[in-house]
């Protein structure tokens, strides 16, 4: 199972977003990150893609996530989602994704993945979840499951 990271950037009811420009999910808004590479842990590959992708340095990661995801071939991949609340360096705009803040309640959610409306509002309001998602062919979405993330 491919295994990634979501980083979204928040402080002061904003958050960060960054369009993606390439590969898949081109178009979307989404939080940075990518696929875990090599030995590194989970949170070491969160902290390699923020710095790749828009050129930060992120401090006090908070878990807040875990999505699982299955295509219409039965191909799974999951997600770690992390807040940061601090972080060195501002974010700039690479090859792959190009960052832009957002106010809370004006979060894009129609120029983003259909999973996203589901557990992002939830995460935002301090929750911590555990999410599965299986979409179709077109990458639309058609069934979701959502709980509470049991945090150890």
């Amino acid at each position: 199972m491919l295994r990634h990271t979501l980083i979204f950037l928040v402080k002061d009811k904003r958050i960060l977003l960054a369009m993606k420009k390439r590969g898949l999910g081109v178009g979307f808004w989404n939080g940075v990150g990518g696929k875990q590479s090599g030995d590194e842990s989970i949170r070491q590959a969160a902290v390699r893609e923020a710095k790749e992708e828009i050129g930060v340095d992120v401090r006090m990661l908070r878990k807040m996530a875990e999505l699982q995801f299955t295509d219409n071939q039965g191909k799974k991949s999951s997600a770690t989602v992390y807040f940061c609340d601090s972080w060195t360096g501002v974010p700039i705009e690479s090859e792959e994704m190009r960052p832009s803040w957002f106010n809370i309640d004006e979060i894009p959610y129609e120029q983003m993945w259909p999973d996203d409306r589901y557990w992002l509002p939830k995460l935002l309001r301090g929750d911590k979840l555990t999410c599965q998602f299986i979409f179709d062919q077109d990458n639309q979405l058609i069934s979701q499951r959502i709980e509470q993330l049991k945090v150890r």
